[in-house]
């Protein structure tokens, strides 16, 4: 089992205070995380905890936040193809009362050509729309050789039509249909009518809205993990990510009800942990979640 994922790397600062401080204001946070970040790279490392071997384009500076995030990667055995940027990428987030405000600063300046890898050794990939033109080369590339491809639809990015059409599995957040002025509903039928196979909205506490295999529409809840144990909520849709394409590639014969049910069990772990390298869930962790807060699936 392989998959290759394509993103942008972030480290992330996450703290727990009551604010924010302005002016010449001095606050004390009550805790914090330090972890890798950035949508595709947190599935990644989620799928490589689940037992997937993960190789992940991304990328990476020479600086000590570089250095920090080539040992994280080296921890979970998921491999970097480097593309060279001249600063690392850093989060602040900021959770709280189940919500969570982000801060960047982000080095999108590219100093190299993304690497251009052999395809065949690969099962699955999955993007989250970032370094559009890799984006665009492995989504052509692996939809060629039948092999499935995934997109995490954050955003409405440069080329995310284009992209579209090569996908098989789109999971898009909300505000990616608010970029579009479409309802969830419609949204499904945008990306249905783009050859996507599997589409999916996110709607946070409210699950998720989804087409599957047979062009159903379903809406599967969020578990119901209690409001005093939801500690960060950022990087949950990340994790949902990797745990779908790890449970797709430990069982392909499975409908995506399994796949995505499992990944919901994922989340419901992420959220109650702070930061995402704590929020990563082992298999045990995943059947604990279901036997806990298991849900059923509701046909609209």
């Amino acid at each position: 089992m392989t998959a290759l994922f394509v993103g942008h790397s972030y480290i992330d600062m996450t703290m727990v205070a009551d604010s924010m401080p302005t002016g010449d204001e001095k606050a004390v946070a009550k805790d914090y995380a330090v972890s890798f970040g950035g949508n595709a790279v947190t599935a990644a490392f989620a799928c490589a905890k689940l037992g997937v071997q993960t190789d992940l384009l991304t990328t990476m500076s020479d600086d000590w936040l570089g250095q920090m995030f080539w040992e994280m990667a080296h921890k979970y055995g998921v491999s970097i193809y480097p593309r060279k940027v001249a600063r690392s990428s850093l989060s602040f987030v900021l959770p709280k009362g189940g919500k969570r405000a982000i801060l960047r600063a982000r080095d999108s300046h590219y100093l190299r050509p993304f690497m251009k890898l052999d395809v065949s050794s690969y099962e699955a990939l999955h993007l989250d729309g970032h370094q559009a033109d890799a984006a665009l080369f492995y989504a052509c590339a692996f939809r060629e050789r039948g092999l499935l491809t995934s997109l995490d639809g954050g955003a409405v990015r440069t080329n995310t039509e284009e992209v579209l059409r090569h996908i098989d599995v789109a999971v898009v957040a909300e505000a990616f249909c608010r970029q579009l002025k479409l309802t969830p509903l419609e949204t499904l039928t945008y990306l249905t009518s783009r050859g996507v196979k599997i589409a999916a909205v996110t709607e946070g506490e409210h699950g998720l809205l989804w087409s599957d295999e047979d062009g159903l529409i379903s809406r599967m809840p969020a578990l119901r993990v209690p409001e005093d144990k939801v500690v960060d909520t950022s990087g949950a849709g990340d994790v949902f990510h990797g745990a779908y394409l790890a449970s797709y590639l430990r069982n392909r014969t499975a409908r995506w009800a399994e796949h995505f049910a499992f990944a919901r069990a994922a989340s419901a772990f992420k959220i109650q942990h702070l930061g995402n390298e704590a929020g990563l869930p082992s298999l045990g962790d995943i059947a604990e979640m279901q036997r806990l807060y298991g849900e059923n699936m509701v046909a609209i």
